[in-house]
């Protein structure tokens, strides 16, 4: 697929573009530029690379890429170049700052190779270079809530306030919420679509203060999951932040989040059914664009449907093959339109040269 970067100086090799580009000096005195070793270990993780296979691939050993990536040596002109062939990354990029924050909300980590959820992450970090590097007028301002939770076990009522508190920050009206990918986007969060390639990691986030991101996986193609994974990865941006994450009560906490801001407690409780009424809840599906999964546990979670109530619908959900497969598709799924417009309109031209181009492709590809 041709992207609007495609055509970004492709018979010209990475080095010898980023320093026409940027007005870098010559490879001769290229050892005097910075370099941020958070950039290396980005371009290794893009690859899934160790530190090992790198080595294998170039002049260095595995211990002075350890010594480069952790500052405590510098690598020469001549090593960085090869870095940048080898990686397939500008050698400007090398030189670019680098925001960090903690390692992601990440779902089920525990199944996921590290391999592949470190590239997802590194990814991640490459669609917030695009968002940071223009001016701020062409990126809506950020207005996301900061509502921190006190406990992380605290009760499911204390969610359902800080989501509904979010909702009366944005002004969104009563019933179901239109397009939840355009209202992350609309309010700062960089939300972008990718494969992820396996059936352990629905979607993740990354807190950076500056512009938060949102990775929703573009290989499920189902609308009401991913509605609600994104609300899912909101909560964390609102109650957890670049404080906690890693634990099952945050991914609890999380849940509770989505399922309270999509589907209000006062506004669904009494549409929800007090039993396995499908057609009601088919319709409920429709209207609220969420899963019947999720209704099912919205309904249990308000008391609404009682413990058995919930136990047999599941199970004749299970029967029907529905776990796996639903029925009243929603349609596509929602697709963000932040990241192309920044690079299909061509803002921070010299910035996202300095950034890996079959990377850009990819993510402009992929949404």
């Amino acid at each position: 697929m041709t992207t609007p970067l495609a055509d970004w100086n492709a018979s010209t090799p990475a080095t010898e573009q980023t320093t026409a580009d940027l007005d870098m000096p010559e490879r001769s005195t290229m050892s005097e530029l910075p370099f941020e070793p958070a950039r290396l270990r980005l371009a290794r993780e893009l690859k899934e690379w160790t530190q090992t296979d790198l080595a294998g691939r170039i002049s260095v050993t595995a211990a002075a890429l350890s010594q480069f990536e952790s500052g405590v040596t510098k690598p020469s002109a001549e090593t960085t170049a090869e870095l940048s062939r080898v990686l397939d990354v500008p050698v400007a990029f090398f030189a670019l700052p680098v925001t960090e924050t903690h390692d992601g909300f990440f779902r089920s980590t525990r199944r996921t190779p590290i391999a592949h959820r470190r590239r997802a992450r590194a990814v991640a970090h490459i669609a917030h270079d695009l968002a940071t590097g223009v001016a701020s007028k062409h990126v809506p301002a950020i207005t996301v809530p900061h509502l921190p939770i006190a406990d992380l076990h605290a009760p499911r009522e204390d969610v359902e306030r800080i989501a509904a508190e979010v909702r009366r920050a944005w002004a969104l009206p009563n019933g179901p919420i239109s397009n939840v990918v355009e209202l992350l986007e609309s309010h700062g969060i960089v939300v972008l679509r990718l494969p992820l390639d396996t059936a352990d990691v629905d979607a993740f986030s990354l807190p950076f203060a500056d512009r938060p991101v949102v990775v929703l996986g573009s290989d499920k193609n189902d609308r009401a999951r991913s509605r609600f994974d994104g609300a899912h990865e909101l909560g964390h941006l609102v109650m957890h932040g670049e404080q906690v994450w890693g634990m099952k009560e945050v991914e609890q906490q999380a849940h509770q989040f989505a399922a309270s801001f999509l589907m209000p407690a006062d506004e669904i409780y009494h549409r929800l059914p007090q039993r396995a009424d499908w057609p009601v809840l088919f319709d409920l599906k429709r209207q609220w664009q969420v899963s019947l999964a999720a209704l099912l546990m919205r309904a249990r979670t308000l008391g609404r449907m009682t413990e058995s109530s919930y136990l047999t619908a599941i199970k004749a959900l299970s029967a029907r093959g529905w776990r796996r497969i639903e029925p009243v598709p929603l349609g596509s799924p929602e697709h963000p339109s932040l990241l192309k417009r920044i690079v299909g309109g061509q803002l921070g031209n010299n910035h996202c040269q300095a950034l890996p181009r079959h990377v850009v492709n990819a993510i402009v590809s992929a949404n």
